[in-house]
């Protein structure tokens, strides 16, 4: 059985080292494990309870992010720090779904990767606590710091840090385990 994993990027940058970290994870996953990058961060409107109450219909995009998350088995998301928190696309995206429950009971990662030698532990830490009060499942397994990413990465976006593919590995095999032990399919 093939497990689903839909992974998303705090950044919109064409060269984002989180989302290259998110491809490299996709190279990495055993061939039972599907990594999907969630492609329409930047495509989402400004959060507004007006356009997802009782008598409105949500946009088409944030019905296709709905979907796309309650299709898949395990959620990752990778992201940069700005101002010590996450980035306001990624935060516009999570408001879109806190009401509508895709990730009530779904087993989730956070991995932050930042040029500091923090490794965006303040935006992780913000990440896993927002993912905690919308009921997503993050084990200590499934949450990942990778400081200096720039050392640990090539310009190409490849993993140089053969202790970061290690990482990378427990976190997508602990959303596996996760998976199964929530009897999802």
């Amino acid at each position: 059985m093939i497990t689903h994993i839909l992974a998303i990027s705090g950044s919109l940058r064409n060269t984002s080292s989180n989302t290259n970290i998110i491809k490299a994870s996709a190279a990495l996953a055993p061939a039972d494990i599907k990594i999907a990058l969630y492609e329409g961060l930047d495509k989402l409107p400004y959060f507004s309870p007006e356009l997802d109450g009782e008598d409105s219909i949500p946009p088409a995009t944030v019905k296709d992010l709905r979907e796309q998350l309650k299709n898949a088995d395990a959620v990752l998301f990778c992201t940069p720090e700005y101002a010590f928190g996450v980035p306001g696309v990624l935060k516009n995206a999570l408001d879109w779904i806190v009401s509508s429950g895709e990730l009530y009971d779904k087993p989730t990662a956070v991995i932050s990767a930042s040029p500091l030698a923090t490794g965006g532990d303040k935006a992780n830490a913000s990440l896993v606590q927002t993912l905690t009060v919308m009921s997503a499942i993050i084990s200590a397994e499934s949450k990942l710091l990778i400081p200096v990413v720039r050392t640990k990465i090539d310009a190409a976006g490849n993993i140089t840090d053969k202790t970061l593919e290690g990482s990378l590995l427990q976190v997508i095999n602990s959303l596996v385990v996760k998976n199964a032990s929530a009897g999802q399919h």
